[in-house]
């Protein structure tokens, strides 16, 4: 009796254990640096299941990794500066040629008088009077590779994962950052933010991978400071939070060649793991 029991034991262990893990397919910004601009890709049992932006050069890193379009559940765009999704039409054009049909979510902010709602920025590129209408067909169920579907949520499930979707403060910009829930493992991405409205540390609490957005160092004064953390906020939510691993990407020309001075300043209040990002790097959870 024993025996069986632990035999059910590891066996359904076996059955419901998963394979996860984050790539960083861009850990840069809009600069011209050598990194491919901001975008992650979750794998889950060797399988590309989920982009979170589509910064320039993604697309690039997506077909290094050998990740299919035809495996992915959902995109998430945190914000629509150009860093973060101008390459979204090279992904929906690759589309064509694969082997895809079913359609795809595509999860954006709400929009304002400065930049359109997911609905409308779709409709810009790939509408009536888009500027790529001779694909217009994506936005209908009758598209020649597969329907793209603005999708307006806080909450969506997938077969494979949760995501929950909060607004953050990046200036004028609607902006989220999320939490990804899969199989027992979270991962929590900030987007670009000052954290202004404290919601950073309730989404990460807990989370086994915080990926946070270091464009700025701790001496930024002025503009950039109003869109961005400071080193030394974003230890506090990795603090606050008990995050697991501290991951920072979307890094520039003014925080590479600091990561001496950004350890200092975080490991001073946060003890866990830091990671500085680097593209096509991949994070087990």
């Amino acid at each position: 009796m024993f025996k069986c029991l632990i035999l059910i034991f590891f066996t359904t262990n076996l059955l419901f254990s998963s394979d996860v893990e984050l790539e960083i397919l861009g850990s840069g910004g809009p600069e011209i640096d050598g990194r491919a601009s901001t975008s992650y890709l979750l794998w889950i049992n060797n399988k590309a299941r989920l982009i979170v932006d589509m910064g320039s050069g993604s697309m690039l890193n997506f077909e290094k990794s050998n990740a299919k379009l035809e495996t992915l559940q959902s995109v998430v765009l945190t914000h629509l500066h150009i860093d973060h999704s101008v390459d979204l039409p090279a992904f929906v054009k690759a589309g064509y040629f694969s082997k895809r049909t079913k359609s795809l979510d595509i999860i954006a902010p709400n929009g304002n008088e400065y930049f359109p709602s997911t609905t409308e920025f779709l409709n810009t590129l790939f509408g009536k009077n888009g500027a790529y209408r001779y694909m217009q067909d994506v936005l209908t169920s009758h598209s020649d590779s597969f329907e793209i579907i603005p999708i307006k949520t806080t909450i969506k499930k997938y077969k494979d994962f949760t995501l929950t979707l909060m607004r953050v403060h990046h200036g004028i910009v609607p902006a989220l950052a999320l939490r990804i829930d899969v199989y027992g493992k979270s991962i929590v991405i900030s987007g670009d933010t000052n954290d202004e409205n404290h919601v950073l540390e309730k989404l990460a609490l807990n989370a086994d991978l915080f990926i946070a957005h270091h464009a700025i160092p701790q001496d930024t004064k002025g503009y950039a400071r109003g869109l961005h953390m400071l080193p030394s906020t974003i230890a506090k939510i990795a603090k606050k939070g008990n995050v697991k691993k501290l991951v920072l990407t979307h890094r520039m020309l003014r925080t590479i060649g600091k990561e001496k001075d950004t350890l200092k300043i975080i490991k001073k209040v946060y003890k866990g793991i830091v990671i500085f990002a680097e593209d096509e790097m991949k994070i087990k959870l």
